[in-house]
């Protein structure tokens, strides 16, 4: 397919999502199986195209003054990939399969207006009603971190310490262009250009012998903050498919005892293969059956709980920019309840002295600060640890940490523009001894 088919194909998808309410990724399945011509290449370009038209879904018909997917489309290519209007001219050039040619009402649009006048959900492409939300937390710089937050996202992979280490996996991934990750010690990262694929990392040699995860930097150092060690017995309260539980494993070195568990045990199906191919061994996986507890047999006696809490996931609208526009304000209610109810459960595992780091991947105030405030206004008995404390697990690079990322007396907030990862809130609660 020419380049300038690929827009038009572009702009039938978008068109399709806008009308049919249907999910971006269920769109580009669907018109792959239908257009069995087209190539991987193709696939991929046409697919980034749509993502980038969803990263950029307000801001472009701003720009362009036009509600239609052909619209956000054009102002995209301006926004989003610095796209000048002769190189555009000449994409849509009304030949076969191309766009029609570019009007004079576009034309002029791409020459007259700009962002600078936009309201701060237009500019940092986000819901009207979610505005006061990050208003709440980034204040005049709301429109600055939700626009970063509509960038488009690296790949990071997390090195398994238990089969292998940093460096040894560079220099086995350098044909990727994988560079270490600027905060935690075992990650890596691959930067993705606009029309690529993603690598096949799970080909990889590296990622079949469990030297390698698929892990987000924020969420990296989410585990890291935890400060699981060697020894202890650490529950991993809602695992899902258990990223973080192997991150907190390989902290674990292999010595103690590690218990995975997660209210849908359809979000653990995965997580018994990736342990095996971790080498991990000290995992016990607890799937729920029916209305039974599976941690009954716990009480009072966990060094560490680990809260990866359900949430709105406004942190990763880099990967899922689809998500924000499906989000409803009803969701944020749901999420409230499920969080204030795992910390509750979590509460009554920790033993005295014991820890409970609670995660999310959410920048709102009220599924981080606020919920970390109630749940100890509630639980006396447990304190917030230091936030500078939980980042000296970064040692030479902690100052630096605390300088890029927001603290709160609850814990620390990272975001894609001032830490480079998605979004995450981390806060260590400590328990009386």
């Amino acid at each position: 397919m020419t380049p300038a088919a690929r827009l038009s194909a572009a702009i039938e998808l978008i068109d399709t999502i806008e009308t049919q309410r249907v999910p971006a990724a269920k769109a580009l399945k669907e018109w792959g199986t239908a257009h069995r011509f087209a190539g991987s290449g193709d696939r991929a370009a046409i697919a980034g195209l749509v993502w980038d038209v969803l990263r950029r879904y307000a801001s472009s018909a701003w720009l362009m003054d036009a509600d239609t997917a052909r619209a956000r489309l054009i102002g995209m290519l301006r926004l989003e990939r610095g796209m000048d209007t002769a190189t555009m001219s000449a994409m849509f050039d009304g030949s076969r399969f191309a766009p029609s040619p570019l009007t004079e009402a576009e034309s002029s649009a791409l020459a007259s207006r700009s962002l600078a006048d936009a309201p701060a959900a237009v500019a940092g492409d986000y819901p009207d009603w979610l505005d006061p939300y990050l208003a709440k937390v980034f204040g005049e710089d709301r429109a600055a971190e939700a626009s970063a937050m509509a960038s488009r996202a690296p790949l990071d992979l997390r090195v398994n310490t238990l089969k292998s280490n940093r460096d040894k996996v560079l220099r086995s991934l350098a044909h990727l262009g994988a560079k270490p990750t600027p905060w935690s010690p075992n990650g890596l990262r691959i930067e993705l250009g606009a029309d690529a694929r993603n690598p096949g990392i799970q080909s990889e040699e590296d990622f079949i012998k469990g030297a390698i995860e698929v892990q987000d930097e924020g969420s990296q150092l989410a585990a890291l903050f935890t400060a699981a060690k060697p020894g202890e017995q650490v529950i991993d309260l809602c695992a899902g498919a258990g990223g973080k539980t192997l991150a907190l494993a390989a902290l674990m070195q292999g010595k103690g005892r590690l218990i995975a568990t997660d209210r849908d045990k359809r979000q653990l199906a995965p997580i018994h293969e990736r342990l095996s191919r971790a080498g991990v061994h000290n995992a016990d996986v607890r799937t729920p059956k029916g209305e039974a507890d599976p941690l009954a047999d716990i009480r009072a006696s966990a060094d560490l709980v680990v809260i990866d809490a359900p949430c709105t996931g406004t942190g990763t609208w880099r990967r899922n920019p689809d998500a924000k526009w499906r989000m409803r304000p009803g969701a944020l209610e749901i999420r409230l309840k499920d969080q204030a109810e795992v910390l509750e459960r979590a509460a009554a595992l920790v033993k005295p002295g014991g820890r409970i780091a609670y995660i999310t991947c959410s920048v709102l105030t009220d599924e981080n600060d606020e919920q970390v405030k109630s749940f100890t206004a509630r639980h006396p008995e447990f304190a917030v640890a230091p936030p500078e404390q939980t980042a000296g697990v970064l040692w030479d690079k902690a100052e630096a940490f605390a300088e890029a990322a927001l603290q709160s007396e609850q814990g620390w907030l990272m975001t894609p523009r001032r830490t480079g990862t998605d979004g995450f809130f981390v806060s260590v609660l400590k328990k009386a001894s």
